[in-house]
């Protein structure tokens, strides 16, 4: 109930305009793109919180250290070991599979830095756990934010991509600077190590 209150409360402050679909009825990777600057999260917690959809998110794990730790987990932070990060889609599907239920929120860009690809871990959980992608976004041309559709991903990761990149074609991050081209590394095969 406070979080609604909170969202209401900022939603009524914010220049910002919420436009959505509805919010999907069942778990789903939520993508947060693009992801330019630390204001996204506080747009896709805001969204989430206003549409009452369970979270939760993932975070390099010197985020919940100190007495940042509490309040990173009360807010659905799930701490990545970036030493280890082929361990993140296991451990996230592993957590669905025991029955959580929550809609996991994705920065697939990685960084708040230009790259030349995304990190394909919201693809792998998506199909390993039979979830949809919802397609949340941040427009400053606009100054709108809210979710896009939901879609279900097929295995062709290259036409994945391409309803993904149109999807996200006219949307410009807080940094538009910033902002990586949606492109797995999967899709250009001579791209990946042997």
């Amino acid at each position: 109930m406070l979080r609604r209150f909170l969202s209401r409360v900022y939603w009524a402050c914010s220049r910002w305009t919420l436009k959505s679909e509805p919010a999907p009825a069942r778990p789903t990777v939520l993508l947060g793109v693009p992801h330019t600057s630390n204001w996204d999260f506080v747009l896709m917690l805001g969204i989430a919180w206003r549409l009452g959809i369970p979270v939760r998110w993932l975070g390099k794990s010197s985020l919940f250290r100190g007495w940042r730790g509490p309040i990173m987990h009360r807010l659905g932070g799930i701490p990545v070991d970036r030493s280890d990060p082929s361990r993140v889609v296991s451990d996230v599907v592993e957590r669905m599979r025991a029955g959580e239920s929550f809609g996991l929120v994705v920065t697939p860009e990685g960084t708040r830095g230009a790259g030349a690809y995304w990190k394909s871990g919201f693809y792998r959980i998506a199909r390993e756990a039979g979830l949809g992608v919802t397609l949340g976004y941040v427009d400053r041309t606009t100054m709108t934010t809210g979710l896009g559709p939901t879609i279900e991903l097929t295995g062709d990761v290259s036409a994945d991509m391409d309803v993904i990149r149109a999807f996200y074609a006219d949307k410009s991050g807080l940094r538009p600077e910033r902002r990586t081209e949606p492109r797995l590394r999967e899709e250009n095969p001579s791209s990946i190590a042997p």
